[in-house]
């Protein structure tokens, strides 16, 4: 007997040299057809090999000797097995249409195909694979255009952007302010608290972005996948708003940047007084804002190329300012650079009004630079003396000579003039601006130091003598411009740490999105928090409290403070923060407009509708321009210190709906919820949620409420045609309204890819005395569910309902308390009617309300059903799968079901295997993930197998397989497992006659009953006489044989309906609708009076000794029947052996494979579309799951059950 070879691919495709990863044709078949009578190994065009488990028929045709099975014929270079054991009156073509290793599932390949097939139209899987309806329409575009497969790793698509979005204006412009007025304690705390807000949030964000493939739209795209289009709508234009307040933002910097520190005589509007300074400052940065907005605009409209291109620049400057800084602190701990700062008392002197340089009140000079008229600043004879008497000194005379200051602080420039009390009381001193690493400032700048506006900037340090007044608004002292306080800071700080979407922004250009935007992400936010921090402590150590205090370097002489630590020159830090805010403003006009363009294509708020066209190429101009007059209005607000709040409440509300979505993702448990990046929390989430809700309200309640308000607008928009209210009693009515407001939503269309999960109708039987006879089916339901989703527990009793509504009830009761010992939350129903298997039919059709109707159906195997009399178990288990089948649900078949693990009986190891024949919607996938969440099954496994045809490329077939589990965020081992087309053996063919014989023998026992029937009704008719006979006749038409001719004996009469009873019973013996006609016999019978009824059913239970005597003596020559006498030469037929032979490989296959898993879940072949061959169906199922213990038939509902996208 010729042997069946299996062979499984090694795990590297290093192990086999000679196949490359571009799918080569491992094996060819011959030219000639391969017919599956064929006992022999089939020649193939390779070489044989001695250790191919085979025997090959040499080239004359001649086999192995089998003369007791088969007598074999030479053909067309295949040898063919003789037609003594197969009936080929199916035809023996059909064998070149189908596989014969799969033919139990051949009559489904169109609806449920091979797994060969699915993975090859995989393999050139991208991140935008087939599945997701919202990409039906690039998947079109697609096949026109060959695609670029991205390339862009971790470093270069998610670092890099992500550092270059978070680092930006607030780091050069606003930090060293934060940390002198703050302190460095609480300047810790502002950046901690805000550093930890941004991780929380990439840890709940990282979660969402490799639950699937996030194309492009960022965190819209994942809170309206998470939250729904109301939540994503509302969040996504916040999103939108903070973004492009974001532009104005960088933009007001540059100019900032621009006029005071690179170009100050570029003003356009100067200042004719003090106090019009302030003013014409912010006409100068609405000019130029919106002269930079207009030229930036132009830029992103021509082309987001050549922003892209000049990307990379702008992050070079931002790298070479931050590392300009780190060198320069530590250069000053051994030379601190030469910053000094005229202090008078311990107020901070303005170093524009140092006109001579000379931060002293008078200085003498010689006679001969008086009368000339010299005051050259900077002279080295010059000497400034700390009080108006002269010191003495040899030499020529001295002239004492007031300086600038004086002239600001008195009303003249002599001496002898009246001036400022606090000017008179304290003296002039320098102190250094940059004392150095060394030097210990860092001690007096710990502590906060908050002012109000037009506060002088002090050095608590130094003593004075406080003057009766407050400083004058005239006098050169450097002021606070606003009021600061800890909120305040927080709210201007927070934009500096935003930009953490730029990865997620990018998930399309990536190699690996999975991997690269937990990692990226989170590196380039611990990069930055670590700047962050770092430059706190090193600011607080390296500067003084004044200079630090001082926001637009007004005692350095208009220096940027933090390009006075900078080293070699402040300019690293002035140009580079410059082109920095440049590029980072290029960034969100770019960003913008394509996140109002995707909002606008969802088509969620009609009036956005138009900004969701734009150029030929799919720029969006429309959102482009109306980015530019959002951002216009953030310019005319002309104060950086202002903006900076605006977009902090739009990204802290993004941020929170990120962080509210994954927590209630994780807590719903949600079947589609298999992120890759396993490190996050619900709790986690919670607390990145509360803190960006405190951060709002911390940094401005007043802007918190506005952006509520402006979400909670869009959100009741979006909702407009939402649920009606309904006034009822108090929290009975609200709970009323949400359940039919959810109900009519779920009405609203056939549920998502995404949102499925098994609702479960599990279909239970009771004994006699109404006890469950599998309980173990509702411990797996429990175990299954969780907790969460649909389950219905269902249970037929036969009878009338009139009659037996109180066994329903005591059913009911039943399950009840079976399902609160299970701990299953959900319903039970109890359906009376005369046949399971129309109970069973009626349950399917009618169970559940609106959306919340059952999608799977779970039942149990029919327990020894051969050994059975009673064929209806068998019967009704195979018209409940067509039921299922028909109605499009799944079905699960738990088989030896009290083997099963109870909910106390944890598995402590081994493996769940699946065994993935046949494509079918992932359900294989989609149940050993819900059963892992389970505490009995959470330390198992996942071994996936699949079958490779010989046409099919293993190799890649595993390379593909295991690429689509990758991006299913499934962990389970791949195997595939090849069954190469082999002979079928003898033991097939013993096993369908068996099959066969079993069948015949059967049906010719009922037959031999119906003989047995039909010779009483003819003998009794016989014996009739003529009148009688006629009348028997009439009756018998007119089909009222309970009412005989009343010309008739009474004798007669009663024979009559004997024999009428005796014919009704005759047609229904042997037929598959036994059990109506004894359902409606006890239904008339319940329905007459009880005195006919019983009469009625004792006349058709009559069989007389004498009558049974006489029947034998007539057949007493023919004992045998002719049929049994045909059995022993029967023949087998063609498809029932193809059909045995898969059943018989594939469980060898298992068998060896998966002897020791803990449960075997397997693809359930249909039944056959003929009737007559349902019990051959049944021994198939049989044969295909012998030897394994715990057995889970799975079939699918047609429909997908898991997707890849998020």
């Amino acid at each position: 007997m010729t042997s069946v070879r299996f062979t499984v691919t090694p795990t590297k495709a290093e192990d086999h040299p000679g196949l490359s990863d571009t799918s080569p044709e491992l094996s060819s078949r011959s030219g000639t057809h391969v017919r599956f009578g064929s006992r022999e190994s089939v020649n193939r065009s390779e070489p044989p090999s001695d250790t191919s488990g085979g025997v090959t028929a040499p080239a004359g045709g001649g086999g192995t000797e089998t003369p007791d099975y088969s007598n074999m014929e030479q053909g067309d270079g295949n040898s063919k097995l003789s037609s003594v054991y197969i009936n080929n009156s199916h035809g023996a073509d059909d064998d070149d249409l189908y596989d014969r290793n799969l033919a139990l599932f051949e009559e489904e390949m169109d609806t449920r195909p091979k797994v060969s097939s699915l993975l090859s139209r995989l393999a050139n899987y991208t991140n935008l694979m087939q599945g997701a309806k919202e990409h039906e329409e690039a998947e079109s575009n697609s096949e026109k255009k060959k695609a670029k497969s991205p390339r862009m790793g971790t470093l270069m698509g998610v670092y890099l952007p992500c550092l270059q979005n978070i680092f930006g204006v607030i780091l050069f412009l606003r930090l060293t302010w934060v940390v002198g007025t703050a302190g460095v304690l609480q300047g810790l705390c502002i950046v901690f608290i805000c550093c930890c807000c941004t991780m929380l949030t990439a840890i709940s964000m990282s979660a969402i972005a490799t639950n699937g493939v996030v194309p492009a739209g960022g965190s819209y795209f994942m809170i309206s996948r998470s939250l729904g289009p109301e939540f994503g709508g509302a969040v996504g234009l916040c999103f939108y708003l903070g973004t492009t307040f974001a532009g104005a933002m960088y933009i007001l910097g540059a100019v900032e940047i621009l006029l005071m520190y690179i170009a100050p005589e570029a003003a356009i509007f100067t200042a004719i007084g003090l106090e019009s300074e302030g003013a014409a400052m912010l006409n100068n940065m609405r000019v130029y804002g919106s002269l930079c907005l207009l030229l930036m605009s132009l830029l992103v409209f021509v082309g987001v190329k050549y922003v892209n291109k000049l990307a990379s620049v702008f992050l070079a400057c931002v790298i070479v300012s931050i590392v300009s800084i780190y060198v320069g602190a530590l250069v000053s701990a051994f030379k601190p650079p030469n910053f000094s700062v005229c202090m008078l008392g311990n107020r901070t002197i303005n170093g524009h009004d140092l006109v001579d340089d000379r931060c002293a009140k008078t200085v003498l000079l010689s006679a001969e630079r008086e009368s000339a008229n010299e005051t050259l600043p900077g002279d080295a004879n010059t000497t400034a003396l700390p009080t108006l008497e002269p010191s003495p000194s040899p030499g020529p005379p001295l002239a004492e000579k007031t300086t600038y200051l004086w002239s600001r602080f008195c009303q003249s420039a002599e001496l002898n003039a009246s001036c400022d009390d606090y000017f008179t009381a304290n003296n002039f001193s320098r102190i250094e601006g940059i004392p150095g690493l060394a030097s210990g400032v860092i001690t007096e700048n710990l502590w906060s130091s908050y002012l109000s506006k037009g506060d002088v900037v002090e050095k608590g340090s130094l003593s004075s003598s406080q003057g009766a007044h407050a400083a004058s608004t005239q006098q050169p002292y450097v002021f606070a411009d606003i009021t600061t306080s800890f909120t305040l800071l927080v709210g201007i700080f927070f934009p500096s740490v935003t930009g953490i979407m730029a990865g997620s922004n990018r998930s399309g250009d990536l190699k690996d999105a999975q991997r690269s935007i937990p990692i990226g992400t989170i590196l380039a936010i611990l990069t930055t928090s670590f700047v962050y921090l770092t430059s706190v402590l090193l600011f607080g150590a390296c500067v003084d409290g004044v200079v630090l205090r001082d926001k637009f370097g007004d005692s350095v002489k208009g220096n940027l403070v933090v390009g006075t630590l900078a080293w070699p020159t402040p300019w690293v830090i002035v140009v580079g923060s410059f082109f920095s805010t440049c590029g980072a403003g290029l960034q969100s006009l770019t960003g913008a407009p394509r996140l109002l363009q995707a909002i606008a294509k969802d088509n969620i708020i009609p009036f956005l509708r138009v900004f969701g066209h734009g150029k030929a190429n799919g720029e969006p101009t429309w959102a482009l321009l109306l980015t530019a007059l959002i951002a216009e209005l953030g310019i005319l607000i002309a104060s950086l210190d202002l903006v900076a709040p605006i977009l902090t409440m739009f990204f802290l509300m993004c941020y929170l709906f990120v962080n509210l979505a994954c927590a209630l993702q994780t807590l719903l448990r949600t079947p589609n919820w298999r992120p890759r990046f396993s490190y996050y929390h619900w709790s986690l989430s919670f607390l990145g949620m509360t803190i960006c809700l405190a951060l709002m309200f911390i940094s401005s309640w007043y802007y918190a409420i506005v952006a509520i308000v402006i979400a909670g607008m869009i959100y009741k928009y979006i909702e407009y045609h939402g649920a009606e209210k309904e006034w009822g009693d108090g929290i009975r009515g609200l709970s009323l309204s949400a359940a039919r407001f959810a109900l009519l939503r779920l009405e609203e269309g056939p549920p998502h890819t995404k949102n499925w999960r098994p609702q479960l109708l599990v279909l239970l039987k009771l004994d006699e005395d109404a006890h469950v006879k599998s309980p173990r089916l509702l411990t797996f339901a429990s175990q299954l569910k969780a907790g969460k989703g649909l389950t219905i527990v269902g249970t037929v009793v036969s009878g009338n309902f009139l009659h037996s509504y109180g066994e329903a009830l005591a059913a009911e009761q039943t399950l009840k308390l079976l399902m609160d010992k299970e701990r299953v939350k959900g319903f039970c129903q109890c359906i009376v009617a005369q046949k399971a298997r129309e109970g069973i039919s009626h349950m399917i059709q009618s169970s559940g309300l609106g959306g919340m109707q059952p999608n799977t159906v779970v039942m149990g195997w029919p327990h020894a059903w051969r050994q059975s009399e009673d064929p209806q178990s068998w019967k009704t288990f195979i018209h409940t799968v067509r039921v299922t089948t028909a109605a499009h649900l799944a079905l699960l078949v738990p088989k030896n079901i009290s083997l099963f693990p109870s909910n106390s009986e944890p598995c402590a190891d081994g493996y769940m295997d699946v065994w993935w024949i046949v494509h079918d919607g992932g359900m294989l996938m989609l149940l050993p993930f819900l059963l892992r969440q389970h505490k009995v099954w959470r330390k198992c496994g996942m071994r996936i197998f699949t079958v490779a045809q010989m046409e099919d490329n293993s190799i890649q077939m595993k390379k593909d397989l295991a690429t689509f589990l990758y991006h299913l965020r499934i962990e389970a081992e791949v195997e595939v497992v090849e069954m190469h087309d082999s002979d079928i053996s003898a033991y097939t063919y013993e096993r369908t006659l068996m099959m066969e014989q079993r069948s015949q023998m059967l049906r010719q026992m009922r037959l031999s009953k119906s003989d047995r029937e039909r010779e009483r009704v003819r003998w009794s008719f016989d014996d009739m006489s003529p009148r009688c006979r006629q009348c028997w006749k009439k009756c018998w038409i007119c089909q009222r044989p309970d009412k005989p001719c009343f010309s008739a004996a009474p004798a007669a009469q009663a024979q009559l309906v004997k024999d009428r009873n005796s014919m009704l019973r005759l047609t229904s013996i042997g037929s598959d609708e036994d059990d109506d006609t004894d359902g409606g016999e006890r239904d008339r019978a319940a329905a007459g009076d009880g005195s006919s009824s019983e009469r009625h059913r004792r006349v058709q239970m009559t069989w007389t000794k004498e009558k049974a005597s006489q029947y034998r003596a007539a057949h007493s020559g023919c004992s045998t029947p002719e049929g049994f006498r045909d059995m022993l030469s029967i023949r087998p037929d063609h498809s029932n052996v193809r059909r045995m032979h898969t059943a018989v490989k594939l469980n060898e296959v298992i068998v060896n494979k998966s002897h020791d898993a803990r449960v075997v879940l397997l693809n359930m072949p249909g039944p056959p579309r003929n009737p007559e061959g349902d019990e051959n169906y049944m021994e198939f199922l049989e044969v295909l799951t012998e030897g394994l213990e715990r057995v889970l038939l799975v079939r699918g509902g047609g429909s997908e059950v898991i997707t890849i996208y998020s």
